[in-house]
């Protein structure tokens, strides 16, 4: 291992608990697969979110996170948050495990088969602004 970065004080329990590789490969997710510092930060904050909900919720390691697991999770967090949110916070899970399972770590990504919330579309709100308008337009006509 190398002396320069002490791993373990930097990653979750979870991640801790499936080994040294584990250790490595997700202090490598955040350094040299996400460039942008912002996004860096806010996926940070989602996974270490998830992460403590994992603990919370007895699961041992990160190598046992599985698809209901991610799905109650998302369900949990769209109850308190924003659609668009809840779908950030999906996509950051989606793509460490991705690099999880690229690095060998895990053998699927348990948040690929997970929906994320639909969100509202401008164009479903789109009718009932245009009758709005042309209620106030016949009425200015006559």
């Amino acid at each position: 291992m190398n002396d320069l970065v002490p791993l373990a004080a930097h990653v979750p329990a979870l991640v801790q608990a499936a080994g040294e590789r584990a250790q490595t490969r997700f202090w490598e997710f955040f350094v040299s697969n996400i460039r942008n510092p912002h996004t860096r930060r806010a996926y940070g904050r989602s996974i270490a979110e998830f992460l403590a909900w994992c603990e919370r919720h007895g699961l041992a390691s990160i190598i046992d996170v599985e698809p209901l697991h991610v799905g109650t999770y998302l369900e949990a967090v769209t109850r308190s948050h924003s659609a668009p949110t809840a779908k950030q916070k999906l996509a950051a899970i989606r793509m460490l495990f991705d690099w999880l399972v690229t690095g060998q770590i895990v053998p699927t990504n348990p948040a690929a088969s997970v929906r994320g919330p639909k969100l509202s579309s401008k164009s479903a709100r789109r009718p009932s602004s245009i009758r709005r308008r042309r209620g106030r337009c016949s009425t200015a006509l006559t």
